[in-house]
């Protein structure tokens, strides 16, 4: 994990492999941005010029390489776009968070195998530090761990041998202020916690089956002191969870349901995060078609950003009690598992018919929030990768939300658009919930085709408990990302959602959060 440091420094006399700046796109052309004003000058004023003829625009996320100027004794300036230059009349910091995260992400990809970085952003106040601090974290991330030309001495690099970057020193910050300390501590638990979830989604499903991860949980929660209970098939089949070992039956690796509970003395509401966990996902009997399999081993996105919202509310000693549930099962097809018709009872006591095996996220998560639901939270969030619907509906950098409760919805909206997570409010029309009706079963796991991201809300919501409220996260979408890295996000798993259960968890702990 890159070390990160606040430095009163000149940028002239710091030692190191290279100098990032901000470049806006102006009007006329690039800018360069506050933060780099001693860069600039030693360029005589010409830098803006020398930028333009480099072909730089100031273009969100581009990255331009020069040699840096005399007298420094870094060797180069790396120049990484901001985007548009804010309007000077604008109230408030001159570039919004997640501009300065994207570009601190863009530039820590492009120094793979730079020992040290000076990061000369602009710094207006601790939220520019933590943005800049959370987009080197999450920028440098890369998942080599199996591959032969990995670097010996770290835990990832980029896929060519080369380690990411060791140290990025933030300048314009200040290391004896107490609210910049602040923040580059709560960035440093955030982004390390959503590199481990990023971790979990990227391990192939032959080294991450429902057992390995439980246990992978229950030495995190004993190293930051959160209880934390496992449900194995006797448990959960003694327990009547239907649903959990009706999408575990198939397969040989059982399933878990593992209970996370972080406590703080001091708290006086209690959030309870839901995750789905499907460690691979082959659709069961309704397999999936060739081209769909090949990435299911991210079905367990939502599992992994429940986990690492726990251990990061624990590593940030929130005043707000959280319980983390992972609902984790392989979807495998075999003798012994659940058919197109079979009838599930669940831990709630209401029965489903399954006329589709590939909407199982649904029937664990339907037993882990009747669970929660028990415990009487001020709120659930389950998070889960549950339906194409919602890709087709949103694309691939967007999350829905669905709630039972217009003002929640709203208020994790707010949240999720605070920490640099895109998502839209969705909505659950009551016309839909009649297409799961069964005259077999107490519900069906599938309704009508059209709208089928809403129909799965809809049949969440059935499992919720009576007066509880409720959101619902569909991140299929933005989970798992199958083209070229950008910004801060890197190919293959990208860990959201994380930083919204945090947000969430943190905004309840203060009173702001109904």
């Amino acid at each position: 994990m890159t070390a990160l440091t606040l430095s009163t420094a000149a940028a002239s006399g710091l030692r190191a492999d290279a100098i990032v700046i901000g470049v806006a796109k102006g009007a006329k052309g690039p800018v360069v941005a506050p933060g780099a004003e001693a860069v600039a000058k030693a360029y005589d004023g010409s830098l803006a010029g020398v930028l333009e003829t480099l072909g730089a625009s100031g273009a969100e996320g581009e990255v331009t390489k020069l040699p840096a100027p005399s007298g420094f004794k870094a060797p180069l300036v790396v120049a990484v776009g901001l985007g548009p230059e804010p309007d000077k009349d604008a109230n408030g910091a001159p570039f919004d968070a997640e501009a300065l995260r994207k570009a601190a992400g863009s530039a820590a990809r492009a120094l793979t195998g730079a020992k040290k970085a000076a990061f000369a952003l602009p710094v207006g106040d601790a939220s520019d530090v933590a943005a800049i601090g959370e987009g080197v974290l999450l920028g440098a991330y890369s998942f080599d761990t199996y591959k032969e030309t990995a670097p010996k001495n770290a835990r990832s690099g980029n896929g060519n041998g080369k380690a990411p970057l060791a140290e990025a020193a933030l300048l314009g910050a200040k290391p004896r202020d107490k609210e910049h300390k602040a923040a580059l501590e709560r960035a440093t638990a955030v982004a390390e916690e959503l590199n481990r979830a990023r971790d979990l989604i990227n391990t192939p499903p032959n080294d991450l089956d429902p057992a390995a991860f439980a246990a992978i949980a229950q030495a995190a929660a004993k190293e930051h002191g959160i209880k934390v209970q496992v449900l194995d098939e006797k448990a959960l089949e003694k327990g009547g969870y239907g649903g959990i070992l009706g999408v575990g039956a198939g397969s040989a690796s059982g399933p878990r349901l593992v209970k996370l509970s972080y406590t703080s003395s001091k708290a006086k509401k209690h959030l309870a995060f839901v995750g789905k966990g499907i460690t691979y996902d082959s659709g069961g009997i309704s397999l999936k078609p060739a081209g769909h399999n090949e990435t299911m081993k991210c079905d367990m996105s939502g599992a992994a950003a429940v986990f690492a919202a726990v251990i990061s509310a624990a590593r940030l000693g929130l005043e707000v009690n959280v319980t983390g549930w992972l609902a984790l099962a392989e979807n495998m097809p075999s003798g012994s598992a659940t058919r197109p018709g079979d009838v599930l009872r669940m831990y709630s006591g209401k029965t489903v018919e399954v006329l589709n095996t590939d909407a199982e996220g649904r029937l664990v998560l339907a037993d882990a929030l009747w669970a929660a639901s028990q415990e009487k939270p001020d709120a659930v969030v389950d998070v889960a990768t549950l339906t194409g619907a919602m890709v087709l509906a949103l694309g691939s950098r967007t999350f829905g939300i669905m709630a039972n409760d217009d003002a929640f919805r709203s208020a994790v909206h707010e949240a999720a658009e605070e920490v640099g997570e895109p998502a839209w409010q969705m909505p659950l029309p009551e016309h839909l919930r009649k297409g799961m009706d069964s005259p077999t079963a107490d519900i069906a796991n599938m309704g009508e085709r059209m709208g089928g991201g809403l129909v799965a809300g809809l049949f969440l919501r059935e499992f919720v408990g009576e007066g509880i409220t409720w959101a619902h996260l569909d991140i299929a979408g933005p989970a798992f990302n199958e083209g070229g890295p950008f910004g801060y996000t890197p190919k293959g798993g990208t860990g959201t959602a994380v930083r919204t259960l945090v947000r969430l968890a943190e905004l309840t702990a203060s009173g702001d959060l109904g």
